[in-house]
């Protein structure tokens, strides 16, 4: 007999905290393990049309060093 999700949850929430990350990990690498030719077909038209943009001077880009000090100022560090 097969549990329900309900009842999977339960048992699930019963776990150690470092064997629950471990389950989310092997889940999230399953459903994740096949890329979705959809989604990188997307991703390639937006890398080109972001790269056409820098190319013909439309966008500026901004420096690593620039965003990389506004993270670390945003979190905090």
């Amino acid at each position: 007999m097969s549990l329900t999700l309900k009842e999977l949850y339960a048992e699930t929430r019963q776990l150690p905290r470092e064997q629950a990350a471990e389950l989310i990990d092997l889940l999230l690498a399953d459903a994740f393990s096949q890329p979705d030719p959809a989604i990188d077909e997307a991703w390639g038209r937006e890398i080109d049309r972001r790269l056409a943009e820098l190319e013909s001077g439309t966008v500026n880009g901004i420096p690593a060093e620039e965003v990389m000090a506004k993270a670390r100022k945003l979190v905090g560090l």
